[in-house]
């Protein structure tokens, strides 16, 4: 990919609800991008800031199925776990959870739009419990692992992995 094709995520707060959107673009078609989320190994491989590794604990993507991973960075470990609710050929609907924070649960909701010609647009929402948890969310720095890893799942994209 050269750099004139880099592409970031548009992350847009919501003015009247917690809830913030990414929407971005993938040379890929919605079923890459629906295996990209659900299967563990492809999972592992492209989320996250480029600075981290990340180890899969129990990963069931299905209707009713959860979820456990751990990002390292040097000597420290961050858990996140959540569950999925919906598990559909152009929809997810799933929890997450970082462990270091227990009650700041989100509710992630990934729709796929096929654009034809083998492009997909990803929608992400999460609906967090607050402006201030939204807020926080925002500034933490989400956008750079957001970046980091979609450019990691072009990479996997245009490698043929998917």
């Amino acid at each position: 990919m050269s750099t004139t094709d880099i592409r970031e995520a548009v992350i847009e707060a919501d003015e009247k609800l917690p809830i913030i959107r990414i929407t971005r673009d993938f040379n890929a078609t919605p079923a890459q991008l629906i295996k990209a989320h659900t299967d563990p190994d492809l999972y592992a491989r492209w989320v996250g800031p480029d600075d981290i590794s990340t180890e899969i604990d129990y990963w069931d993507a299905r209707t009713g199925g959860s979820w456990r991973f751990l990002n390292k960075r040097g000597g420290e470990s961050y858990a996140f776990h959540g569950s999925f609710h919906e598990v559909g050929d152009s929809r997810i609907v799933q929890t997450f959870t970082w462990e270091g924070m227990p009650e700041g649960v989100s509710l992630d909701t990934l729709t796929f739009e096929d654009l034809g010609d083998g492009r997909t647009r990803l929608h992400a929402q999460s609906l967090v419990e607050s402006f201030e948890a939204r807020d926080g969310w925002l500034a933490s720095g989400m956008e750079v692992g957001v970046n980091d890893g979609y450019a990691k799942l072009d990479g996997l994209l245009s490698d043929g992995a998917l």
